[in-house]
């Protein structure tokens, strides 16, 4: 057996909940995306190189209302800020990756990113290419499962109302099992009471930025505060 055979052999049992849960949200984009009137082709081409999960789901809207470069960027940074810290956390695991370091940068979702946090390829195999196999599958089962949601959303018409909730639905269920397991709930209660108090200030069409400013503010102004819980 080949040493990328060993790696990939290693790296799928790991992926296995993140197939089962890419394949359903996959879907729901891809349905999402066919009710707009996007092809196969488009939503593929989206999975592939947006990769974003949540911000998927922002940009149908935003490509829908018409593209709007400044606005657009600064939505998608500040969606996906959290993968700054997951990069530079990643920083050790990464080096001497050399030309498997820019896929596993770009590949570095919230699933992929907990795998490579806590998996460790068994002896005998090559620490590089596992990563890289973790990565690589987790894409292809977000690509597959948009795909399969873009055939079924072309070949079965029915009201695609509400599917855009889906991911919301995921987030909430992971609030519920994130806050039953922490101790600390400063950083939750700020993301609560920040979200709330900028949807009363700007409207619920302009509030997420807003919203995510005033989170990273408060988290880092008490930041000794919230280690200090942590610690207890």
């Amino acid at each position: 057996m080949s040493t990328k055979q060993k790696a990939l052999k290693s790296a799928f049992p790991h992926t296995i909940p993140v197939l089962t849960g890419y394949l359903v949200l996959g879907t729901a984009f891809g349905i999402l995306m066919n009710s707009k009137g996007y092809s196969s082709v488009w939503v593929v081409l989206v999975s592939l190189f947006i990769y974003a999960g949540s911000m998927q789901f922002v940009a149908v809207s935003l490509i829908a209302a018409g593209f709007h470069p400044f606005y657009t960027c600064l939505m998608t940074l500040m969606v996906n800020a959290r993968h700054l810290f997951y990069g530079i956390s990643m920083l050790s695991k990464f080096k001497g990756m050399k030309k498997k370091k820019p896929y596993l940068m770009f590949g570095l979702t919230d699933e992929t990113f907990s795998i490579l946090c806590s998996a460790q390829p068994p002896e005998g195999v090559d620490r590089g290419w596992f990563m890289l196999f973790i990565t690589l599958l987790n894409h292809i089962y977000w690509i597959t499962g948009s795909l399969i949601g873009s055939v079924v959303g072309g070949l079965i018409t029915f009201n695609t109302k509400g599917i855009d909730f889906v991911l919301t639905a995921l987030f909430v269920v992971i609030f519920i099992d994130q806050w039953k397991s922490a101790k600390n709930h400063i950083p939750v209660l700020i993301g609560v009471g920040s979200s709330m108090l900028c949807r009363l200030l700007f409207g619920a069409d302009s509030f997420i930025i807003p919203s995510m400013l005033l989170i990273l503010l408060l988290v880092t102004v008490l930041q000794k505060k919230i280690q200090g819980r942590n610690l207890i």
